[in-house]
């Protein structure tokens, strides 16, 4: 197996600018999704019965190919098919579609038996979903933030057949040289980042609702 420890100190410039990247690439699409699937998510929750089928429209999107859509993307958004912003595009649609279920999900884990006590207490619809509802439903979209956030670490370094990918490119290096220790660095990497951020949205989890830390475990 051709290998070369040494690569890794001649190139730490090279490694912590991708590592770096590939954070960002994954980690932003994440947090823009969680904005958006809040609110969005209530409102599938609040279509009764047509929230199922709304689910499943929202679990084709997820299965169209990465890789197809980010050839796609540039299309539709005017961008140049190298462009990291058809990346994190690609990667927030993907996080919707996961973490809007993972709302619906949550809310409905809610028992009626609390809803009905917080109405019985005079809380009005907002008042119950803020201080009631998506307290309770939190852990469920602690639990798809967590898968999200790994899947989106794994995606982007699929995004090299296009010019991108990040720590990705370490892969498309060392096949193309027949040279291994670039991309045992690129797993390497890609796994300790997946595991570290998937560490602080359990800590963030554990911090901001104390109460979930025994379901937790």
């Amino acid at each position: 197996m051709n290998l070369d420890w040494s690569w890794i100190t001649r190139n730490l410039s090279m490694i912590g600018s991708l590592t770096a990247q590939h954070a960002v690439l994954s980690v932003l699409p994440v947090l823009a999704a969680l904005v958006v699937s809040i609110p969005l998510g209530f409102l599938v929750y609040r279509t009764g019965r047509a929230a199922n089928v709304i689910l499943a429209v929202l679990g084709v999107v997820y299965s169209i190919p990465s890789l197809a859509l980010f050839v796609a993307l540039p299309l539709v958004l005017g961008t140049g098919i190298l462009d990291p912003v058809n990346i994190a595009v690609a990667l927030a649609i993907y996080s919707v579609a996961l973490l809007v279920r993972s709302v619906v999900d949550g809310l409905r884990s809610v028992p009626s038996a609390v809803k009905q006590s917080a109405e019985a207490v005079g809380f009005g619809w907002f008042q119950r979903l803020v201080r009631v509802e998506l307290p309770l439903a939190m852990p469920v979209v602690f639990a798809g933030l967590r898968v999200v956030s790994v899947s989106n670490i794994a995606l982007v370094s699929v995004a090299v057949v296009v010019g991108g990918g990040a720590l990705g490119q370490l892969f498309s290096i060392g096949l193309a040289r027949y040279f291994y220790t670039p991309v045992i660095v690129g797993l390497v990497l890609t796994l300790l980042l997946a595991l570290v951020v998937d560490a602080i949205i359990l800590l963030i989890q554990r911090g901001a609702l104390p109460w979930a830390r025994r379901r937790v475990a």
